[in-house]
């Protein structure tokens, strides 16, 4: 069986992660919590439950604020599937997200086109390898909004 390279990444990045979010967690977003360190991309830490195993996962996800809501891209890089934690969010859309040091509670729903189309550019504004990622799959990137709820 010939396993495509990009899929034999995601182990890694998922490593990566982990330790992503355990920087992140023990320093209240000051360490992890931006792409770089002059860059505009800020990162949040969604929480998801496996749609099928169940299985409570955290993600750091570049996000852009829009009023009270938070907004995240499911780029996977540009691969021509959705990313998993996508999936799950439609699955299980009331969850958690941490920004900086604050863990609120939020409802997990995809952006109309309308949204889509007002959102994109901030999107691609703040971290322009979006747009590069766009180009390289036939997939519509979707873009998340996670709305505040009561605890």
């Amino acid at each position: 069986m010939n396993v495509p390279f990009g899929d034999h990444l995601w182990p890694l990045v998922n490593r990566g992660s982990a330790l992503h979010v355990s920087m992140y967690r023990r320093s209240g977003g000051r360490i992890g919590g931006r792409i770089f360190l002059f860059a505009k991309a800020k990162i949040a830490l969604v929480e998801h439950v496996g749609a099928k195993s169940g299985v409570h996962r955290t993600m750091p996800l570049i996000y852009i604020p829009d009023g009270d809501d938070i907004v995240i891209v499911a780029s996977k890089g540009g691969f021509p599937q959705h990313p998993a934690w996508f999936h799950n969010l439609r699955a299980n859309p009331d969850t958690w997200v941490q920004v900086g040091a604050e863990r609120r509670p939020v409802h997990a729903r995809v952006a109309t086109d309308a949204e889509r189309a007002r959102l994109w550019p901030r999107a691609v504004s703040d971290y322009r390898s979006f747009a590069d990622y766009q180009r390289r799959t036939p997939r519509v990137i979707p873009m998340v909004i996670l709305e505040p709820r009561a605890g």
